[in-house]
């Protein structure tokens, strides 16, 4: 059975997709997450996730910027955007633990991002779980 942290990178994955521009991804999410052997309460938990940040994709994505101190939303990696996203969804609409979220989104960037990623998505987070 998948991890919740499994369930996340997936929904990195979806994310990054659907900000390259293949809006279409949506169609293909239960299929997608399927291949990747999210499953059960897992995948519910990833369907939510990436439903409610793709609702949500504009405040969320005003919530960045609002702590970026250079440069504008397209400045930053889609992947490192990505994991931003959906960091910033659980933090101010789920009802999660923002360490958790936190840790999380850092751990990922160190996986999937640039060697600077998790430094600065870790600063945007902390800031934005100070503001929520």
């Amino acid at each position: 059975m998948a991890t919740r942290t499994q369930a996340r990178e997936s929904v990195i994955g979806l994310l990054y997709a659907y900000d390259l521009g293949n809006e279409e991804i949506v169609k293909f999410v239960d299929d997608i997450l399927e291949e990747k052997k999210i499953r059960n309460s897992q995948k519910e938990f990833a369907l939510n996730l990436f439903n409610g940040t793709i609702k949500n994709i504009s405040k969320i994505d005003e919530e960045i910027v609002k702590h970026l101190t250079q440069g504008t939303i397209q400045d930053v990696g889609s992947v490192e955007k990505s994991i931003l996203r959906l960091a910033v969804y659980e933090i101010t609409f789920e009802n999660l633990s923002k360490a958790i979220v936190i840790n999380e989104a850092i751990e990922l960037s160190k996986k999937l991002a640039s060697d600077g990623a998790p430094k600065f998505i870790n600063a945007i987070l902390d800031q934005i779980k100070i503001d929520n």
